[in-house]
């Protein structure tokens, strides 16, 4: 595996009720340290299956993935090590509404990393300062909005250091005012070199923000390549249809 290569995939495949329906269907790929890769397609063609592969959210039917050079479809490995250094960003928020923001974002610190309280609260208190929602430090989710809940996951995400950050249609739950906050924040990371996998109908973040964007289509890799040949010389009829109807 190359030196620059984080997350190596061959040959993934995930079949539902008996093989007939393929959501995966033999999908390769290598994300590089550093790089931003936008998923994009049709609903239903894989995208999120795929995302959620990569930690092993669902259980890949066939194929291999390696992680760090680790194979972690391979069940004699720790899956739990792994996922501990690749984030994960939902389009549902999933805060502990009974747990205060700061309590939310130090939990899995404390409690994996085995950091203390003080160095947990101390980072905790910089990355949120750093999404600029340092003084809901104290509050309950439910007396954030839903822009200021979803920073705020992926604040808790990033309190693990992660290696990886993948995000799951990170802002399809939020009013449209709120997304461009969420965005922002997404487009900071990428600026300060963190590698990010991202499931998104925003066309925008996309062309602005990827190294590379993928086109699925029924559980495939349609089309691959950097923002401007993907928007703007499309290859496939398939992606040119899509485009035809998103953009």
């Amino acid at each position: 595996m190359n030196d620059n290569t984080i997350i190596k995939v061959c040959g993934l495949k995930k079949h539902f009720i008996d093989g007939t329906v393929k959501a995966l269907d033999g999908i390769d790929l290598d994300i590089k340290k550093g790089e931003v890769i936008v998923i994009i397609g049709p609903s239903g063609c894989g995208k999120s299956t795929f995302l959620r592969s990569l930690n092993l959210l669902e259980t890949p039917t066939d194929g291999n993935i390696y992680f760090n050079g680790v194979d972690i479809t391979d069940s004699q490995n720790d899956i739990n090590l792994h996922r501990q250094k690749m984030g994960m960003v939902f389009q549902q928020f999933n805060l502990f509404p009974h747990l205060s923001i700061l309590k939310n974002i130090t939990l899995a610190p404390m409690k994996l990393l085995k950091k203390s309280k003080e160095d947990a609260e101390k980072e905790a208190l910089a990355l949120l300062r750093r999404v600029g929602l340092e003084d809901r430090a104290n509050a309950y989710p439910s007396q954030l909005s839903g822009g200021q809940k979803q920073r705020i996951a992926i604040v808790r995400a990033l309190a693990m250091n992660p290696d990886v950050m993948l995000f799951d249609e990170p802002t399809s739950a939020l009013d449209p005012e709120m997304v461009g906050e969420v965005l922002d924040v997404m487009k900071e990371l990428a600026q300060e070199g963190m590698t990010m996998a991202v499931v998104t109908h925003e066309m925008g973040f996309a062309k602005e923000v990827a190294d590379r964007v993928i086109f699925m289509d029924s559980g495939k890799i349609e089309e691959i390549g950097a923002p401007e040949e993907i928007f703007d010389t499309p290859k496939s009829p398939r992606l040119r249809d899509f485009l035809g109807k998103v953009l």
